[in-house]
């Protein structure tokens, strides 16, 4: 990450950009100079949080309007909907053996992360996989590009971009970069775990100690992270994630869970004619879903472990491929 020059203290207002992005270009007419929209979010960004209104608008002047972000974020996405056409796009021979070589490259520092966080090494590696295949895809757009975007052209869904805007010029001022040199996601989302601006400011830790938190560059970052971000959001050291269950009778359906949170129990899908294959309390609250797999249907319970990888992605089959992903990277490692 680049370095922002010129700043007196960690936390001060930005002082003159001029020294960062050059006298031309600071003065250029930028898309978003004269948007009303730009001078409200500036004048809040002055009064609450001490930014200099003319130096912010330096960095508007130099963002810019991308109309391949909204056709991105307007496109409907190719639904896959069953599991059995999800599973292989993120299971895949390649993405085992790049995270085995991942695994091995930075074994002590996922065992560190483990033992600190309580979240196993190969879960770690596989949220990094599914992600951005380790590095590979963490995306080209400048965030501030695509948060401006996003934020200001994008009506559906302004207010929650123009937020993460917000974090994000505040985890720049607050980590001294150059807010125009980092680079994510056409949503904003930044890099090896793909975290957005909030969950950076909230999540991310400076894992290696040298006093910044980098998580485009620098793994040790980005895996410290990812296992703040499962510890704080309740993963559980030494539990499990799902368990398969059987099912039999008319009732089996109305125990599907509605949405991820674990809304059942281990006794309510039970006299639903749920057999787990692991010894679960009746009392445990449980996400309780079915897959279409290769051959057939799929009953699975999701325990808390599973719950708490669902708060990085709201979706239930994306859970599954994190979850069995790891397990492919325990195997292919031949590690117990």
């Amino acid at each position: 990450m680049q370095a922002m020059r010129g700043w007196v203290t960690r936390y001060a207002p930005w002082v003159s950009l001029v020294s960062i992005l050059g006298t031309t270009q600071s003065a250029m007419a930028g898309e978003y100079e004269g948007s009303p929209q730009v001078a409200e979010f500036v004048g809040e960004m002055t009064r609450d949080y001490g930014f200099a209104g003319e130096q912010l608008m330096g960095v508007f002047r130099e963002a810019e309007r991308k109309q391949s972000i909204l056709d991105a974020i307007s496109r409907p996405a190719e639904r896959v909907k069953q599991w059995n056409e999800y599973r292989p796009m993120f299971i895949t021979d390649a993405r085992i053996a790049r995270g085995v070589d991942f695994w091995r490259q930075h074994e002590a520092v996922l065992a560190r992360a483990e033992q600190e966080y309580g979240v196993p090494a190969q879960v770690i590696v596989s949220i990094i996989g599914v992600e951005t295949f380790f590095g590979r895809n963490t995306g080209n757009f400048r965030v501030i590009d695509a948060l401006s975007t996003l934020g200001f052209d994008y009506p559906p869904r302004a207010e929650f971009f123009r937020k993460e805007l917000r974090e994000f010029l505040l985890l720049a001022r607050e980590e001294q970069v150059d807010p125009l040199t980092l680079k994510g996601s056409y949503a904003g989302a930044m890099g090896l775990p793909q975290f957005m601006p909030s969950s950076f400011r909230a999540y991310a830790v400076d894992f290696d100690g040298d006093g910044h938190i980098n998580i485009w560059t620098n793994p040790d970052d980005a895996i410290g992270s990812v296992a703040s971000y499962f510890k704080r959001h309740g993963w559980v050291a030494g539990e499990p994630v799902v368990s398969r269950a059987d099912v039999r009778g008319e009732q089996v359906d109305e125990g599907l869970t509605t949405g991820i949170e674990p809304t059942k129990t281990v006794g309510e899908l039970r006299a639903l004619g749920w057999s787990s294959h692991d010894a679960l309390r009746d009392d445990m609250p449980v996400t309780a879903f079915r897959l279409e797999g290769d051959n057939g249907p799929e009953y699975w319970m999701g325990l808390k472990n599973f719950y708490a990888i669902t708060r990085y992605n709201r979706s239930v089959m994306y859970a599954m491929a994190v979850h069995q992903l790891s397990e492919q990277l325990v195997q292919a490692r031949g590690v117990k």
